[in-house]
């Protein structure tokens, strides 16, 4: 399935999440929903984003781990898994089903994207010097 045609099926099957946005990313892609990225298609494969709850979950339904192998770096060779598992093959002809798989992922996907924001913090300098205010005259 050409890239264009595969991007299309994508934002179609998950389309009762709202509006998918696919971004060309590396030699594949990633899908967004309220700009938050929650599925990566790589070689015409689905992968959804995954806690340690919904791999056990996809598993049962015969799904796996994208695992990605660096071909050159200091890291070449390895296997690095990127936590997104395989949408499972019965979700790709239901529309209802892959958005339910979506939802979990999405889920998933905000909650990291959330943990990792972190509230900043306002620092008091002892020593600062006070702010200089303009003179009525």
């Amino acid at each position: 399935m050409a890239d264009d045609s595969l991007h299309a099926f994508v934002m179609e099957l998950f389309a009762g999440l709202g509006p998918v946005q696919i971004k060309r990313m590396f030699g594949g892609a990633g899908g967004y929903v309220d700009g938050v990225m929650f599925l990566l298609i790589d070689d015409d494969t689905i992968h959804l984003k995954v806690d340690d709850a919904l791999k056990l979950e996809l598993k049962t339904h015969g799904s796996g781990p994208f695992v990605w192998a660096p071909q050159s770096g200091p890291r070449a060779g390895e296997k690095i898994d990127l936590g997104y598992w395989r949408l499972p093959e019965d979700a790709l002809d239901d529309p209802e089903l892959a958005v339910s798989w979506g939802r979990k992922a999405l889920a998933v996907a905000r909650a990291k994207a959330a943990a990792k924001k972190k509230p900043v913090k306002k620092t008091i300098t002892k020593n600062a010097a006070p702010k200089k205010t303009a003179k009525k005259r």
